[in-house]
C-alpha cells in the first residue's frame, strides 16, 4: 500500500544502522581489536544477515503466506552471512607459532596459555611413538588438554605427525609435535583459528536453504492430466 515505500525506508535505515554498530563492535568484543578488513566483512555479514531477518519478521507479523522456497532463501542468506564471519575471523586472527619447548614451559596465544607437560612414549598395532600433554587454559580455568603424537610406522618406516585439536563454537586450537630438541626440548608449532567452523556451517545453512527450495510443491513437475476419450 500508500506506507510500504515509507516501510521499506525505515527497515534499511534499521538494517544500515544496525550493521555499522556491529561490524564495528563485535570483533572488538570478541578479539580486543578492530582490523579494517574483519570490519568490512562483518558489515556485509550484518547487512545480509539483518535484512533477511528485518523482512521475515515482517512477513510473519503481517501474516504473509510464505513458501518453502522462501524459507530457502531466507536460510541461504544466513548461511552466506556466517560463512562470510567465519573467514573475517579466522583470515585476520588466525595466529601461528613455532616455539621451542620443555617440561614446565608455557607460551600465550590470544587468551590462551598452552603449557608444554611431557612427551610420553606410545606404542601402537604398526607403529610407536610419542605423545606430547600440552594443557591450555584461558584466564586462569582449564580449557583444554590437547595430545600432539609423533608416530613411526614399523613397516613403512615413515613418521607422522598426528596434530591435536580442540575444536569449538568459537575458535579452534591446534597443536603439533616437531622434532625433538636438545636438553629434553621439542619443537611445538601452536594454532588458534577463531570462528573457522562458521565458514563450514554457513556452507551447510545454504545448503539447506537450497534443499528447502527444491521441496518448494510449486517448483515440483506436474504430472500431465490423461487426454479426455
Amino acid at each position: 500500500g500508500r506506507d510500504r515505500p515509507r516501510n521499506i525506508r525505515k527497515l534499511l535505515w534499521a538494517a544500515a544502522v544496525s550493521t555499522l554498530v556491529l561490524s564495528v563492535l563485535l570483533p572488538w568484543l570478541l578479539e580486543d581489536k578492530i582490523i579494517a578488513m574483519t570490519a568490512v566483512g562483518m558489515a556485509m555479514a550484518c547487512w545480509i544477515a539483518v535484512l533477511a531477518v528485518a523482512e521475515a519478521v515482517q512477513r510473519v507479523s503481517r501474516g504473509t503466506k510464505t513458501s518453502l522456497s522462501y524459507w530457502g532463501m531466507v536460510a541461504a542468506h544466513l548461511g552466506l552471512a556466517v560463512t562470510i564471519t567465519g573467514i573475517a575471523f579466522s583470515q585476520n586472527y588466525s595466529v601461528e607459532r613455532d616455539v621451542r619447548m620443555r617440561a614446565g614451559d608455557s607460551v600465550t596465544i590470544h587468551d590462551y596459555r598452552f603449557t608444554f607437560r611431557e612427551v610420553r612414549d606410545i606404542t601402537g598395532p604398526n607403529y610407536r611413538g610419542g605423545v606430547a600433554l600440552i594443557g591450555v587454559t584461558r584466564h586462569g580455568e582449564p580449557e583444554a588438554v590437547l595430545h600432539a603424537e609423533k608416530r613411526l610406522y614399523n613397516t613403512s618406516r615413515m613418521v607422522m605427525t598426528e596434530a591435536a585439536i580442540d575444536g569449538g563454537l568459537t575458535r579452534d586450537l591446534y597443536a603439533a609435535l616437531g622434532e625433538e630438541l636438545d636438553n629434553g626440548a621439542w619443537a611445538v608449532r601452536l594454532y588458534y583459528k577463531p570462528f573457522v567452523r562458521w565458514i563450514w556451517a554457513g556452507g551447510l545453512l545454504m545448503a539447506l536453504g537450497g534443499l528447502l527450495c527444491l521441496a518448494d510443491p510449486r517448483y515440483r513437475r506436474r504430472k500431465p492430466l490423461p487426454e479426455a476419450g
